[in-house]
């Protein structure tokens, strides 16, 4: 008789990740199947923004669900519209509209379709190290070959440094569809732009009828101190893209978009986004940000842990505003990292930058909790 060998469905083998099963998660604690305790200071790519079970968000979510989950965009919800009102409040856009989907690349795909439905072209301008997403043109748009795939190429995208005015101005013509920039560079290494080079933009973008993208994927909803990061440099932007924080791990995305570009039938569309699970998560998200003041806790815990690491002469530079914190040092840090996890217990995050750190912890982190990390680093580093 055959030996018969059975095979099994795995999965595509494509991310690097932690031998760790997590099985529960609060606030900003993690146990795993063994019972150990860990730190998270990376919250999921920046995902977790009011803490891990939050009760407020669970009970939201669970009643939401003993009525209804899901029914597509052929109805009227009248949650989207709970959440556009409530999110133009917080963030300051009442006059903007909202359009909800599933995630940053997707909300970054749709801003750039708008974009040249609204003016006709076909180029943008894009910096480089930053990051929009792994769609097509969010990918095409993404300064990273090794995600590139060749049916993603010769697309209509310039690349350029960030916060150079002069290179900018001589890329920039009439025939710029849009421009794209994150509020913080996230996954270059947190990388700012500038004041000044943000305002540049705005007021070119307006002289020329392009549409200038905030990618606020991971620097918004109160990461930085602002609700937006964008918001430190008092521009108003067309278009604002949403997405990581918007659901505190509920997967949900969206565009703020200015009155100026006027909604047409059929232009977008989308089958889950905006369904009434997702907007009873990102209200109950908007809510626990403002009754907990979580902003203003970010503001001020971003600050203290930067100063905690002036002297430390192994550190080259903190970057960052408000809890989305960038730690360059002067070696790679992967094996730090392990060992932050490894001995410390403690989640944090790396970038492109292969010697930066990124800590991205819940906005509801304690001090306390930052001191943990504090300890352990500056232990590490001796």
């Amino acid at each position: 008789m055959e030996n018969i060998v059975e095979e099994k469905t795995s999965l595509f083998d494509v991310y690097s990740i932690f031998p760790i099963e997590i099985q529960k998660a609060l606030g900003s604690k993690l146990w795993d199947n063994k019972g150990t305790e860990y730190l998270d200071l990376y919250g999921g790519h920046a995902v977790i923004s009011i803490g891990h079970s939050h009760p407020e968000y669970v009970t939201a979510i669970t009643k939401q669900l003993k009525n209804i989950g899901f029914y597509s965009n052929s109805i009227e919800i009248k949650l989207q519209n709970q959440l556009a009102q409530k999110l133009g409040e917080l963030s300051g856009y009442t006059d903007y509209n909202l359009f909800l989907c599933n995630s940053g690349a997707e909300a970054n795909e749709n801003a750039f379709k708008l974009a040249s439905f609204y003016n006709g072209r076909k180029k943008i301008i894009a910096f480089k190290q930053g990051f929009h997403g792994r769609t097509s043109l969010a990918v095409a748009a993404t300064d990273n070959p090794k995600i590139v795939a060749p049916i993603n190429e010769n697309q209509n995208i310039i690349f350029l440094p960030l916060n150079d005015i002069e290179a900018f101005d001589n890329a920039f013509d009439e025939e710029i569809s849009c421009v794209i920039i994150e509020g913080i560079q996230g996954v270059g290494g947190i990388n700012i732009p500038d004041a000044e080079f943000l305002q540049h933009l705005e007021k070119r973008c307006n002289e020329k009828n392009s549409i200038l993208i905030l990618d606020e994927v991971q620097s918004g909803y109160g990461r930085t101190g602002k609700f937006f990061a964008h918001q430190h440099a008092n521009i108003k932007p067309h278009i604002i893209t949403m997405a990581k924080g918007m659901g505190n791990g509920f997967p949900v995305g969206g565009l703020l978009i200015s009155p100026t570009i006027e909604a047409q039938k059929e232009m977008l569309g989308t089958t889950f986004g905006g369904n009434y699970l997702a907007c009873a998560a990102a209200i109950s998200v908007l809510n626990v940000l403002e009754k907990e003041h979580l902003i203003e806790n970010a503001l001020v815990l971003g600050d203290y842990l930067k100063e905690a690491f002036l002297d430390i002469p192994q550190i080259k530079e903190v970057r960052g505003l408000g809890l989305m914190i960038g730690i360059e040092l002067d070696q790679p840090c992967a094996e730090i990292r392990n060992t932050l996890l490894s001995d410390f217990k403690i989640f944090t995050g790396s970038s492109s930058n292969k010697n930066t750190l990124r800590i991205l912890p819940s906005l509801a982190v304690t001090i306390e909790e930052i001191d943990q990390f504090i300890h352990a680093l500056k232990d590490i580093l001796k």
